[in-house]
This record gives structure tokens, C-alpha cells and sequence, in this order.
């Protein structure tokens, strides 16, 4: 089968479409779905990362390791959610266009995906755009390029920049995005085909984890804890000996073992998630978990806000993350504002829920309507889209539609969060005729 048969049944601009990395994730909170390349390392990352620094200190005007090394730091940063290492990969992007001002994509790529990894998407686009100036066959430019159109709103140019990366370089970076692009049109069985492809082509135990955590989130979406059990599973055991990878994975053994009732066993799996990768829509995660079991939730919501805050100062952009912090601090109103910023930045689906739930806590259930209607608009298969969408509804006397949207919700994932979806029943019984 061609690769263009997954993405284009109808022509691009007809398409209605953002990791980490994890990307996409499942139940994806106010994070971002970006995907970003793996430097070419096969003795582990930080081998790699003192290796471009040897080469450096004799050869310092080696402009490719220059871009090596800051691609390798912001691996780092990815692997450990460690923003950290923003700084350092920024450094060394620019110290190889300082040393090669002209024809240097493999630099403007490299901050491309910095900006992606920043939120500063619009950045990635100029950067990614600039890359593919110098060389029009970077398949890695257009991956950058995909991520941020994805999270700029832009769907046709997303899946257009996806596709070019599948003609000129299929693998798994690019399976893994057109994977993606598919999910966000609710193409559920091609995106799972994809993945597939893509973990075929993995060799790297990280990169097996990674796929396995993103089919374990496509079964998990419509309710088949099955197959999301069984892939967590083997993503884990991918993923011993490789710590960043398996947080993913935890996370959704997490959310599976809450689906069961099993709160302790969901809260012991988000510890070793905080351990691992402290960001803030696990830690927002684990405060729910906590406040449902009736523990304290505040030691997790302090450390949510200095992830927050650790991620702003090396540079990154989230008021999407500040609302989803407002909201659970029950600031709606200031959860409004946050929101609204982000969507003057990029009409992405996950804002206009965010934007609309905010809204809707807010007591302004007529404003919510329209964005509700945004975060569905590319057909997704998420039951928490679909829940915010029928209680917005309900909230604005239309009964019909909050019935069909709280079955919709109910019929893909049953489960699908251990606070949301008993309301969500509650709701839809009483709306029953």
C-alpha cells in the first residue's frame, strides 16, 4: 500500500485535522502533542552529548556538531521534561549559525523544534519555513512544520506538511505524524495502522515505548482497556532501561487502573510518573486522583505550579497550562483570560476546550457554545471533547444536544475518567425520555 493512501482519501485541503511527545496523548490535558527527532545516537544520549562536546573543544568551528549537540539537548530536556536544557540547546542552534550564517537548516530546523518544544509555535513555523528555503527535501523541516501547523489551528497545511515528510523520508518520524494527523480526524483505524508501520520500523527500546504508549492511547480513547492494558505492558518492557520513556506509559497504566476503581494502585503509578517527568498535567492528574480519594491534593498542585513556572523561565509559553492551574485552584475567571491569550496564539482544539470549559465554570455558558463546537470540529475520538460539548449544551437549554453528545462520550470510553463519567451518566439518565 502507498503511503499517501493513509492520509490522502480526499484531497488535502478537503482534510480536517498536535506529542510528546508525547504527544497526543490520551485524555490530553492542556499539553501539546509535538514530535521531536532523535539525534542519531546509539551508545545513549549522554555519550552522545559528551562526544559533540570533545569534537567541539579540538574542532569549534564544526557547525554540524554544533546543530548536533543542541538537537541532543533538547532530547535531554524531552526525555526528562527538564526545560532546563532549553537554554543549552538554544546555545549551541545558534552558535552553529553563528559559525555557518548561510545554508545551515540543520540549526534553523534545531530551533524550529525548540520553538515547538517552547509553544512558541508560530516561531517553529518561520524557523521550519527558513529550513526548507535552504533545503526543500529536509523531511525533518516538514516534521517541524506539521507539529506547528497542528498546533497553530492550520489542519490542511498540517496534513500537507505531513504527507511531504511521508514522500520524502517514511519512517518513524513520519509515521508517527501521520498517525497523529489522522487521530486529530477521527480516523482511528488508519492511525492505528500507522502507528503500527511505526513501530515496525522501530529498533531504539525508547522509540518501541514511545509507539506502543501512542497505540495504548488510541485503544484507550475508545474504551478498549484491553488492548490499552496489553500495550503498556510491552511499551513497558521496552521501556526498563530507558526512565523518560516509560512516564507515558505509567500514566495510562494509571488512568487504566482508576477505570477500575483501583485509586491507590492509579495513585502509586502517577508517583512514579512525577518522579520521572514532573509536568503539569500529570501533576493536575495526580490532584484529581488525590482529591477523589480524599487525600490532600495541595502538595501536587504546589508542585504543578513550579513545573509551570520552571517551564516559563526557560523560555516556554503556556497559559493553557495556567488555566488548566486556575481551574483547579476554581479561579474560572481567570482561567478565561489564560485561555483566550493562548487562542489569540493557535486555534488548537485542546484550547477551545479548555477556553470552553473555563467559560462555562465561569457562568457563561452562551460564549462556551461556539469554542465547544471548535474542539470538535475535526472529529477526534475523545470522550472528555464530548462531555465538555453535551454539559455546555445542557447549560444552554439544548437538551438534544447535550443528550447525543453525553452518549457519544459514554460510548467511546465508559471510563473515561473516574470524576467526569458518573456525572456524565448521572447527566444523560436524566435527560433520558
Amino acid at each position: 500500500m502507498r503511503l499517501r493512501a493513509f492520509l490522502v482519501v480526499v484531497p488535502a485541503a478537503a482534510l480536517l485535522l498536535g506529542l510528546g511527545a508525547v504527544a497526543g496523548l490520551p485524555e490530553r490535558h492542556p499539553g501539546t502533542a509535538t514530535f521531536v527527532d532523535r539525534p542519531p545516537v546509539s551508545t545513549g544520549l549522554a555519550a552522545s552529548i559528551d562526544a559533540y562536546q570533545e569534537r567541539l573543544r579540538t574542532v569549534p568551528g564544526d557547525w554540524t556538531t554544533w546543530a548536533a549537540l543542541g538537537e541532543a539537548y533538547l532530547e535531554q530536556s524531552r526525555t526528562g521534561a527538564d526545560p532546563a536544557y532549553y537554554p543549552k540547546a538554544e546555545g549551541a542552534l545558534r552558535k552553529s549559525l553563528e559559525v555557518r550564517p548561510a545554508g545551515n537548516e540543520p540549526a534553523l530546523a534545531g530551533l524550529g523544534a525548540l520553538a515547538n518544544a517552547r509553544h512558541d509555535f508560530a516561531g517553529a513555523k518561520r524557523h521550519a519555513q527558513q529550513a526548507l528555503v535552504v533545503n526543500p527535501y529536509s523531511a525533518t523541516a516538514y516534521g517541524v512544520l506539521a507539529d506547528a501547523e497542528t498546533q497553530l489551528g492550520h489542519p490542511a497545511e498540517a496534513t500537507a506538511a505531513v504527507q511531504r515528510m511521508l514522500d520524502l523520508k517514511p519512517g518513524l518520524s513520519s509515521y508517527t505524524r501521520g498517525s497523529y494527523d489522522l487521530e486529530q480526524h477521527g480516523r482511528r483505524t488508519e492511525a492505528i495502522a500507522l502507528m503500527e508501520r511505526a513501530l515496525e520500523a522501530a529498533t531504539e527500546p525508547a522509540d518501541v515505548a514511545f509507539c506502543h504508549q501512542h497505540l495504548a492511547g488510541l485503544a484507550w480513547a475508545a474504551g478498549d482497556t484491553a488492548t490499552a492494558a496489553r500495550h503498556v505492558a510491552l511499551g513497558l518492557a521496552a521501556a526498563e532501561t530507558t526512565a523518560g520513556a516509560a512516564a507515558g506509559l505509567w500514566q495510562l497504566k494509571a488512568r487504566l487502573a482508576a477505570a477500575a476503581g483501583d485509586l491507590e494502585t492509579a495513585l502509586a503509578d502517577l508517583d512514579k510518573v512525577v518522579a520521572r517527568t514532573p509536568t503539569v498535567d500529570v501533576l493536575l492528574e495526580q490532584a484529581g486522583l488525590l482529591r477523589l480519594a480524599g487525600r490532600d491534593p495541595a502538595p501536587a498542585l504546589r508542585l504543578a505550579r513550579a513545573a509551570h513556572q520552571l517551564f516559563t523561565a526557560n523560555g516556554g509559553t503556556d497559559d493553557l497550562g495556567a488555566a488548566a492551574l486556575a481551574l483547579a485552584a476554581d479561579r474560572p475567571g481567570e482561567a478565561v483570560d489564560l485561555a483566550t491569550n493562548e487562542w489569540h496564539r493557535r486555534q488548537f482544539a485542546d484550547v477551545a476546550d479548555v477556553l470552553s470549559w473555563s467559560l462555562l465554570r465561569a457562568g457563561r455558558a452562551a460564549e462556551a457554545m461556539p469554542y465547544a463546537r471548535r474542539a470538535g470540529a475535526l472529529g477526534r475520538v475523545d470522550a472528555t471533547l464530548a462531555y465538555h460539548h453535551g454539559m455546555i449544551a445542557l447549560a444552554n437549554g439544548d437538551r438534544a444536544t447535550a443528550r447525543g453528545q453525553l452518549r457519544l462520550a459514554l460510548s467511546l470510553n465508559p471510563r473515561f475518567s473516574p470524576v467526569d463519567a458518573p456525572i456524565a451518566g448521572r447527566t444523560l439518565a436524566s435527560l433520558e425520555p
